[in-house]
C-alpha cells in the first residue's frame, strides 16, 4: 500500500473514530497487512490510536505491534492493562514476545510471564538471559528440528504437527540423540524422497551456524555472505537452541544503521531520543565539540601568523570559504563511505591499502576538475592568471589531503577503540581548516613575488 492510500485511509478513520463507528472501522482495516496498521497508528494522535489499537483482536494486535516502531509501541504498551498485554504476548512468537515483555516494567512482566502458557513462558525467559544483541537475543525457538534417523514420512508428519506453530518453514534442521546440530534438509530434497528413505541420506552435513553469543550484526553479515534465508542458533556444544529468519536480519540491519546515524549525531538510542536527556546526550557530544572547538582556535592562530601576506594580498582572503569547503566535502565524503564500510564489514584490515589508494586515485581525479575550474574562473572574471593557477593547484593537494585523512582516520579511531561513526567529524575538521590553511595560505607566503 503507498503512501498516498495510506494518507486517505487515515483520514477517513479519524472522521470515523470520532463517530465510534466500529463496524465501519473494522471493515476498512480487515485484511490490511500488519504493518500497513502499524503506519496508520504511527500517524494518528494518541487517542485515536488507543481507540484503533483496542478494536484489534488479539491475533491481530500482535502482528501489528511486532510492527511498530520502538516509540509507538512504547506509546501503545503505556495505555494497555495486564490482561490486555498478556493476550498479545500469548500470540506472539518467542523472539517478538521477548522484545515486547522486555519493555514492560518488572512488576507487569512478571504478571504477563505468570499468566501466559507456561512452555511459552520458559522460553521467553531464556531468550532474556541473552543479551539483546546477540544470536541468542534476537533468535525465535519456533523452528522444526528432526531426528537423523527419521524417514521423510516421519518428518513430513513433524511439519505438519507444527505447521501452526512455525511460520515460514524453510529448512529443517537434523539433530543427533542428543539434540546437537548435524545436518540441515531443505523442502525441496523433503518433497524429491521416497517415504521411507533415512533423513541422514539426504541431509547436508555442511551446515552454517552462528553461536548464541555472535553479536547480531556480525549473524546480519553471515546471512548476507551466504544468501540465507534463515540460521540455525547452537550453544557452545553445538546444541540446536534456535533459529534466526531473514526478517529478523532485515530489522538488524535497519537498527545497526539507525544506530551509526544517531551515534553521527551524538545521539546514543531511540530511548535517550525519546526522553530528551539533555546531559547524557551532551555528555556524548560535548568531547568530540572540544576537539572541533581547539581545533578551531588552532586555525585562527594559524591565520594570525599570515597577516602580512593576506594584508599584500587581500583577494587571498576571499578563496578561503572555497578552498576550506571543498577539502572538508572531499573529507567527508571519504570519511562516510570507511565508516559505513567498517559498519556492515565490507572492510577488513588487508583491504585498507586498496581502499587508501581507490580514495587517492579519486582525489585526484576530483581534485583536478575543481583545480581547472577554479583556475578558469580566476584567470577570466579576474584576470590573474598566475594566482588561478597558483589556487587551481593548491585546492587540488588540499582535496587529496582531506580526503586521505577522511579515509585513514575512521581505520586509526578503530583500532583504538572509539567509534569512528561520532569522532571522525570533528578529526577532519581540524585537520582540514588547520593544516588545509597552512598549504594554502604557506603557498601564498612563498609564492607571492611571483605572483605580480
Amino acid at each position: 500500500m503507498d503512501k498516498k492510500d495510506i494518507s486517505e485511509i487515515v483520514e477517513n478513520l479519524k472522521y470515523l473514530i470520532e463517530a465510534k463507528d466500529e463496524p465501519i472501522i473494522l471493515n476498512i482495516i480487515f485484511g490490511l497487512h500488519p504493518a500497513d496498521i502499524a503506519e496508520i497508528l504511527y500517524h494518528l494522535d494518541e487517542d485515536h490510536r488507543n481507540y484503533l489499537f483496542s478494536l484489534l483482536d488479539a491475533t491481530v494486535a500482535s502482528d501489528v505491534i511486532a510492527e511498530m516502531d520502538d516509540v509507538s509501541r512504547f506509546q501503545i504498551l503505556d495505555d494497555l492493562d495486564e490482561d490486555r498485554i498478556t493476550e498479545i504476548v500469548d500470540e506472539m512468537d518467542s523472539d517478538d514476545a521477548t522484545d515486547l515483555v522486555s519493555e514492560l516494567s518488572h512488576e507487569i512482566a512478571k504478571k504477563v510471564l505468570d499468566n501466559i502458557d507456561k512452555e511459552d513462558s520458559d522460553e521467553v525467559i531464556e531468550l532474556m538471559t541473552h543479551d539483546e544483541d546477540t544470536a541468542g537475543g534476537i533468535m525465535a525457538k519456533e523452528f522444526v528440528s528432526v531426528n537423523q534417523n527419521f524417514t521423510v514420512q516421519q518428518v513430513i508428519e513433524e511439519i505438519r504437527s507444527k505447521s501452526e506453530e512455525v511460520e515460514d518453514i524453510f529448512y529443517i534442521w537434523v539433530v543427533d540423540d542428543y539434540n546437537v546440530l548435524v545436518g540441515i534438509v531443505s523442502l525441496q530434497k523433503l518433497i524429491l524422497a521416497s517415504a521411507e528413505t533415512s533423513v541422514s541420506e539426504i541431509m547436508d552435513r555442511d551446515v552454517i551456524s552462528v553461536k548464541t553469543e555472535v553479536d547480531q550484526e556480525e549473524v546480519a553479515n553471515i546471512v548476507k555472505k551466504y544468501d540465507l534465508v534463515s540460521i540455525p542458533v547452537v550453544d557452545e556444544n553445538n546444541r540446536l537452541m534456535g533459529r534466526i529468519t531473514f526478517d529478523d536480519v532485515a530489522d538488524v540491519m535497519e537498527e545497526e544503521a539507525s544506530e551509526d546515524i544517531h551515534r553521527m549525531a551524538g545521539i546514543v538510542d531511540e530511548e535517550e531520543f525519546r526522553e530528551r536527556s539533555i546531559f547524557r546526550i551532551s555528555k556524548v557530544r560535548l568531547p568530540w565539540l572540544m576537539v572541533a572547538f581547539f581545533g578551531e582556535l588552532l586555525s585562527a592562530f594559524t591565520l594570525s601568523r599570515f597577516e602580512a601576506s593576506l594584508s599584500q594580498i587581500i583577494t587571498a582572503a576571499f578563496f578561503i570559504p572555497i578552498i576550506m569547503a571543498m577539502g572538508g566535502n572531499a573529507g567527508i565524503q571519504s570519511s562516510t563511505i570507511m565508516v559505513r564500510a567498517m559498519a556492515i564489514s565490507e572492510i577488513s584490515s588487508y583491504e585498507i591499502r586498496k581502499r587508501l589508494l581507490m580514495e587517492l586515485m579519486v582525489s585526484t581525479f576530483n581534485g583536478i576538475i575543481c583545480g581547472a575550474l577554479l583556475f578558469f574562473v580566476i584567470t577570466v572574471f579576474l584576470d590573474q592568471s598566475r594566482f588561478g593557477l597558483l589556487l587551481g593547484v593548491v585546492l587540488v593537494i588540499v582535496i587529496i589531503s582531506a580526503t586521505l585523512i577522511g579515509a585513514f582516520v575512521p581505520g586509526i579511531l578503530k583500532r583504538l577503540k572509539i567509534d569512528p561513526a561520532i569522532s571522525t567529524g570533528p578529526f577532519i575538521t581540524t585537520w582540514n581548516d588547520v593544516v588545509g590553511l597552512l598549504i594554502y595560505l604557506g603557498s601564498i607566503t612563498v609564492f607571492l613575488p611571483y605572483l605580480n
